[in-house]
């Protein structure tokens, strides 16, 4: 089953940007069906950058046995995810069916196939990093603003 392997603090979703994560030629080299060797810095960097508050979802073609395999590679070296395919660790709820959508919203996406390929991952955590403090609104400027005046 593979909510079983989402993290258990799932539930308790941080307040750091939302990274969906491909895995096949992003986390590891392209062997599919087989499971790759680890691309160098990989789960190391994705393991910092939960640490730091960032949410991650693993984003992949993978589904089945397959993707079991690779949850199961990726907790054995410490690595567990907040959700697979989708947003939520159960999935989504559409008009009472908890069907998993194929659309995965996300601050960010790391995948092999960006435009210009995969930067080595020490640039993609100072590019991830560097995202971080994002400017709020205008809206959300004003209305704190307010509510700190009363």
């Amino acid at each position: 089953m593979v909510t079983a392997t989402v993290t258990d603090m799932a539930m308790e979703r941080s307040k750091g940007l939302t990274v969906a994560v491909d895995f096949d030629g992003t986390i590891v080299e392209h062997e599919y069906p087989k499971i790759g060797k680890e691309k160098p810095f990989a789960i190391e960097t994705l393991l910092a950058l939960q640490e730091e508050g960032y949410t991650l979802i693993l984003w992949t073609a993978r589904d089945g046995e397959l993707l079991e395999d690779a949850l199961k590679w990726c907790a054995e070296r410490g690595l567990t995810f907040y959700a697979v395919n989708s947003n939520h660790p159960k999935g989504y709820l559409f008009q009472g069916r908890s069907d998993k959508s194929c659309k995965v919203i996300a601050d960010i996406y790391i995948d092999d196939h960006n435009l210009g390929g995969l930067p080595d991952w020490d640039t993609i955590y100072s590019i991830v990093t560097g995202l971080r403090r994002k400017k709020r609104s205008w809206w959300k400027r004003t209305f704190r603003k307010r509510s700190r005046r009363k």
